[in-house]
């Protein structure tokens, strides 16, 4: 298991994100790598980001054991693990939790965040220097994540942003050079993760799993 206490490194997660598509199949072993990878990148935000970032490494912990486990052959991409997890009943589509852990369920609540965190560097990416990233992040927090928090984690989580720093610090600690060089390389790296958001999305919606319970 990868350390998720060191330093976050954006060039690692692109690196992720690149290899975790084959043809149109999400593999999950390259998946969990760029998670780990952004987990990371919420851990460098400082302690209040914790709880976000304790309900994502829960969610890569339940992943690695369905991935390491008995069945670890269904779960070699996101698109064999819904066909075998819907095909054998192992996913709650009702509100009886029966399966909490099943895999599909796991992925939708990482799936939901992914898509806070490319808004938000892609919010980051194109804003001006003098952006405030405490709005950059409620925005894209706003419309995403949000919606399946309860106000408890919605007033916490906008008093984390504001602790945010500026955006040139900001991009200075994915350490891959400068603000510039940050810039550069989150355009090339944001692409990947749409695409795996993208073609994920269109796999639980095809499927009626995007409003698991």
């Amino acid at each position: 298991m990868v350390d998720l206490q060191s330093d976050f490194n954006l060039r690692t997660v692109l690196v992720s994100f690149k290899q975790c598509l084959l043809k149109e199949d999400v593999l999950l072993e390259h998946y969990l790598a760029g998670w780990r990878g952004l987990v990371r990148f919420l851990n460098s935000l400082g302690s209040l980001f914790s709880f976000i970032s304790k309900d994502l490494v829960a969610k890569l912990q339940i992943m690695e054991g369905l991935c390491s486990g008995p069945q670890q052959h269904h779960y070699s991409s996101l698109q064999s693990m819904v066909a075998y997890e819907v095909g054998n009943q192992l996913v709650d589509l009702d509100r009886r939790s029966r399966h909490p852990d099943s895999g599909c369920r796991t992925v939708l609540r990482l799936h939901r965040a992914l898509r806070w965190l490319q808004l938000f560097l892609e919010g980051l990416r194109t804003s001006p220097e003098d952006a405030s990233t405490a709005m950059l992040c409620t925005d894209s927090y706003n419309a995403s994540l949000a919606a399946y928090h309860p106000w408890i984690i919605r007033r916490a989580a906008t008093v984390a942003f504001c602790t945010l720093p500026t955006r040139k610090v900001f991009l200075e600690t994915m350490n891959v050079g400068s603000a510039e060089e940050a810039v550069e390389m989150l355009g090339e790296a944001l692409p990947y993760i749409e695409h795996v958001y993208n073609v994920s999305q269109k796999l639980y919606a095809d499927h009626t799993l995007l409003d698991l319970p």
